[in-house]
C-alpha cells in the first residue's frame, strides 16, 4: 500500500502552510513590475511639456519633434540595471555631473516623488 507524500495538515498546520505560503507570494507580487496603467502614466509624463517634458532633449520610441541634447532613452535596464540610480538621476542629475544641463526634477519639484516614481517605472521599461 503506498502512502501519501506527506502525512494530512491538521488545522494549525493548514493555516500556518497558508500563512508561510501567501508570505512567499508577497514578494512575487511586489516584483511582477508596475502596471500597464501605471507605465501610461508614466509615459503621459515623460511626453507632456508641461511635466516631465522628456521629449524635448531626448528622443523615445513614440514621441514626436524629440530633442537631441540628451541621450536617446532606449535599453534603459541594460544602462541602469539599477533602478534606484535611474530614479535618483531623474530626481536630481547634478550629482552625477554639475555640468549637466537637465532638470533636477525632484529637487526643484517640477515633478513630485509619485510623478517621477511613474516617469522612472516608464523609462526604465523602454
Amino acid at each position: 500500500m503506498r502512502t501519501a507524500p506527506f502525512p494530512p495538515l491538521s488545522g494549525m498546520a493548514l493555516a500556518s502552510a497558508m500563512a508561510l505560503t501567501a508570505g512567499l507570494a508577497a514578494p512575487l507580487q511586489a516584483t511582477a513590475g508596475p502596471s500597464a496603467q501605471a507605465l501610461e502614466q508614466g509615459r503621459k509624463i515623460a511626453f507632456t511639456r508641461k511635466l516631465g517634458n522628456c521629449l524635448a532633449c531626448h528622443h523615445i520610441a513614440g514621441g514626436t519633434a524629440a530633442g537631441n541634447i540628451g541621450p536617446p532613452l532606449v535599453a534603459m535596464k541594460q544602462r541602469y540595471p539599477n533602478k534606484a540610480k535611474l530614479h535618483a538621476q531623474i530626481w536630481d542629475a547634478t550629482v552625477a555631473n554639475p555640468e549637466t544641463p537637465m532638470p533636477p526634477f525632484g529637487r526643484h519639484q517640477i515633478l513630485t516623488e509619485r510623478q517621477i516614481d511613474l516617469l522612472t517605472d516608464y523609462i526604465w521599461s523602454l
